[in-house]
């Protein structure tokens, strides 16, 4: 057998390039255990793996227009963090010096392929996002409280996910990149965070 292939990563893609407005392409399901999506999701998750700030990443993300994203578990653990996990880390981060090294603890990252909103809440929550392909940018905005999401994981099984607050936050983030949509759009007002 040949040696492992190291995953390597990905360059997320900035606003304003044209894969970030166009709506992801299905993955037939029969590919999803190929090597070249295989190959994409493992890049995927290093990537995300190498982003202070990234919690979610959407293949449309590293200029790939196809309907997968994934979402690190710590989302849930800033669930799980008694209040403001988001904003304080988000506060935090524009002061980071760019060359600085970075630490992130190995998370497991969940993967959606194929994603499809099953149920929504009508509970709607505001709070501060940011977006890896829109860097130094942050906003509030609307999120439902609750979403459920059917889709295929990694190994090509169908999966049902629900999910509220964070978690839900993010997957409705990831979810609107398949659809050509960045969190600027859905943004109630700018978050200016000092002289950044």
């Amino acid at each position: 057998m040949a040696n492992k292939v190291e995953p390597k990563t990905m360059e997320i893609v900035k606003e304003p390039e044209k894969v970030l407005r166009k709506k992801a392409a299905d993955v037939p399901v029969a590919d999803i255990v190929s090597p070249r999506i295989r190959g994409l999701i493992a890049a995927m998750k290093e990537t995300l793996s190498h982003t202070p700030d990234g919690v979610g990443l959407a293949a449309p993300q590293v200029g790939e227009s196809l309907r997968i994203f994934i979402v690190s578990e710590e989302a849930e653990e800033i669930d799980r963090a008694e209040k403001d996990g988001w904003k304080r880390r988000k506060e935090e981060s524009p002061g980071k010096k760019e060359n600085e090294p970075y630490e992130k603890r190995a998370w497991k990252y969940y993967v959606f392929i194929n994603p499809v909103v099953k149920k929504i809440s009508r509970k709607m929550l505001e709070d501060a996002e940011g977006c890896l392909s829109v860097p130094k940018k942050y906003g509030i905005v609307m999120r439902h409280e609750k979403i459920t999401v059917e889709a295929y994981d990694e190994h090509g099984k169908k999966i049902t996910r629900g999910s509220s607050r964070f978690f839900a936050r993010v997957m409705q983030h990831e979810l609107d990149h398949l659809e050509g949509t960045l969190f600027i759009d859905k943004m109630k007002s700018e978050i200016k965070s000092g002289d950044h």
